[in-house]
């Protein structure tokens, strides 16, 4: 009897069910991508301008020390007190727009200057950072 096996396996691939997979990705991703929020910071970095501005108030001075100490128009501070002097600041505020200008040293850790920045960005206090001394 010549009974012969069929050996040969069938090379055809399915492509509808990857592209299926495929758009299910797309919308996924185009659905999470329009829900993030964008963590920004309300920096204003100094520049160049043609025109003069004329702030209506002076800015208050926070100058940050190479040890971790604030200081707020030359009076030292903690920081739990200069978060709330601004919080008080900017209720007595007609406006409510305080500005403030963060004079870091150079050597002073990026997590100081970041708390004072963090601060400025929860109350929606105008800060300017300025080079380090």
């Amino acid at each position: 009897m010549g009974l012969k096996k069929n050996t040969r396996v069938s090379a055809e691939f399915s492509m509808s069910s990857l592209t299926d997979i495929i758009f299910l990705l797309l919308i996924f991703f185009m659905l999470t991508s329009s829900m993030v929020i964008p963590n920004a910071l309300n920096l204003k970095l100094p520049g160049k301008s043609h025109t003069k501005a004329v702030p209506k108030s002076k800015p208050y001075q926070i100058t940050i020390s190479k040890d971790g100490k604030y200081f707020v128009n030359k009076k030292r501070v903690s920081i739990i007190t200069l978060e709330k002097g601004l919080k008080k600041l900017k209720r007595r505020r007609k406006n409510g727009k305080v500005s403030i200008i963060i004079s870091p040293d150079a050597n002073t850790a990026n997590e100081n200057v970041v708390a004072v920045m963090d601060i400025a960005y929860r109350l929606g206090i105008d800060a300017i950072m300025t080079k380090p001394k």
